[in-house]
């Protein structure tokens, strides 16, 4: 791990990040924890996946990094509030928030259950919703920050199925937008990322199926899959000062497939 880097100083507060082993599938989150350490920056993993969340900021520590882990389920308001209050007593600072927990319900319209629509809701609407709210105040004691929220291209477009899904990542979209006008004047900015089709461990299940697999090929022009980790640098980048002037922007990384 650097001692120096793009995130040098800087303290994250990364959600849904336990997939990050080395030598085992990442997620988003994991392998943008990884990244952020690597560049300097001592990061607050957190998940509802313990066991693997302690074991990678284990790892990151064991290679040079600053990295902990707390359990947090980013539905519940009054986890918000202690996590947020732990970090910044330990770190005296919060300036990064990625709110990237998520889950996913392949269901059309007709399949959809009450339920289920409302989990897609809490998790992908609410969640972020409370992340941000929570982290404001902090990030305007620093007199700024960077929220960066993971949406979809499936917040972007429809497909045959995951109805509440789409929705759900749509909200996230636009509530990213009314966020960073609302806090632009504090130098607090928030941008979404728009990841395409990608092999992670939320989707490992359903695109190793070989007929699900081709439909997803035949609509990424580059021909394969996304890697959590070239989702990850692109994380970085909005975390970083070098994206000092952008807020309230889209950065879609897809292979191409919404180019079409």
């Amino acid at each position: 791990m650097a001692s120096v880097g793009r995130l040098s100083g800087k303290v994250a507060l990364i959600t849904g990040a336990s997939s990050g082993l080395s030598g085992s599938l990442m997620g988003f989150g994991g392998a943008a924890a990884r990244l952020f350490a690597d560049e300097g920056c001592s990061v607050v993993l957190t998940d509802i996946k313990d066991e693997d969340g302690i074991n990678t900021a284990k790892q990151i520590r064991d290679l040079g990094g600053t990295a902990t882990y707390h359990h947090l389920d980013v539905t519940k308001e009054e986890d918000w509030i202690t996590i947020l209050r732990e970090t910044v007593d330990s770190y005296n600072k919060i300036d990064i928030l990625v709110n990237n927990a998520g889950s996913s319900a392949r269901y059309t319209i007709e399949e959809t259950t009450s339920e289920t629509w409302q989990a897609q809701m809490d998790i992908h609407g609410k969640g972020v919703f409370l992340g941000t709210k929570h982290v404001i105040p902090y990030l305007r004691q620093n007199g700024g920050g960077s929220i960066i929220n993971i949406s979809s291209i499936y917040g972007m477009i429809g497909s045959p199925s995951s109805t509440a899904y789409h929705i759900a990542k749509g909200a996230s979209r636009l509530f990213t937008k009314s966020a960073a006008i609302q806090y632009a004047s504090e130098n607090i900015r928030v941008n979404s990322i728009h990841p395409g089709f990608a092999f992670t461990p939320l989707t490992e299940v359903n695109y190793s199926k070989p007929d699900l697999q081709e439909w997803v090929l035949d609509r990424i022009p580059l021909g394969r899959m996304g890697e959590a980790m070239e989702i990850a640098y692109g994380i970085l980048y909005l975390a970083s000062d070098e994206a000092s002037f952008v807020t309230g922007s889209e950065l879609v990384i897809d292979g191409g497939t919404t180019a079409q």
